[in-house]
């Protein structure tokens, strides 16, 4: 077991809070069985270590623990103490995995003709890009597509925000602006910003078609330039007493939306609901 706190091992792991690290190493943390698990079921190869305490390994032996050792995974066994120590959240559910990073890039997602994307300009918030993330997820985005600029997605409060869904769809970090609305349109799909000065508003879309939501930034939103370069600017239409939704409500509801706008076309079906 490991149960020193100012191990080396433990230092290493918890140096992975900073994004310089994660950079350099191309490793970053998954906190939490939630997250783990999905890492276990769809990247187990990318998994360089599990550490758990014994009670969780006990209480997650079925489903994480034995599916992780039957794929190679290392598994370690670690105090609370520990525990503690290699994590950024104050409770990390006496569990906790060190995955290798991937890199998707742009062409690969539009060669593969998406019908959903979803592109998010300067999001600095880490809890509404890992909610977005995870509202991508659900509706069955073919890929969340993120601005340089924008907060980095292999955060830690990044990652727990999305619930392991960071191991379900493609994430392209990076992109310039300007030049992915280019290469969205010149591949076929369709541009829709949504902002509060839409004219257009979310019911009156026509979503049956290939179309990336375009989000802004979560104090200024999509500046006038990036709205006009849009093929539609959209409005979701809210009370006259609330002045907007912020970005993470925002998305879900476009995101819903467009899975409703699916629901009929051929080979797509609903899984389950909440």
């Amino acid at each position: 077991m490991l149960n020193n706190p100012r191990a080396d091992r433990v230092k290493s792991v918890r140096s992975l809070t900073k994004r310089s690290v994660r950079e350099r190493t191309g490793r970053f943390v998954v906190e939490g069985p939630q997250g783990v698990r999905e890492a276990v079921r769809h990247a187990p190869g990318r998994i360089v270590d599990l550490y758990a305490t014994r009670a969780a390994a006990g209480r997650y032996a079925s489903d994480i623990i034995d599916p992780a050792l039957q794929a190679g995974v290392f598994v370690h066994e670690a105090s609370d103490e520990v525990l503690a120590a290699m994590a950024d959240s104050e409770s990390p559910q006496g569990m906790i995995a060190v995955v290798t990073d991937t890199v998707t890039e742009l062409a690969t997602v539009l060669a593969g003709a998406p019908r959903l994307l979803v592109f998010l300009t300067n999001v600095r918030d880490p809890g509404n890009l890992g909610t977005v993330i995870r509202a991508a997820d659900a509706m069955g985005a073919d890929a969340v597509l993120i601005s340089e600029s924008s907060v980095d997605v292999t955060s830690p409060k990044v990652v727990r925000s999305t619930a392991g869904s960071l191991f379900h769809l493609p994430v392209v970090r990076g992109l310039p602006i300007e030049a992915t609305l280019r290469a969205l349109r010149d591949s076929g799909v369709r541009t829709l910003a949504a902002d509060g000065h839409g004219e257009v508003l979310l019911p009156e879309v026509d979503l049956r078609t290939p179309h990336a939501w375009v989000m802004g930034n979560e104090a200024w939103g999509l500046p006038a330039d990036l709205r006009a370069q849009c093929d539609e600017v959209v409005r979701v239409p809210i009370h006259e007493r609330v002045e907007s939704l912020n970005l993470a409500m925002a998305a879900t509801i476009c995101l819903y939306a467009s899975g409703l706008g699916s629901a009929l076309a051929p080979g797509r079906q609903t899984a389950h609901g909440v």
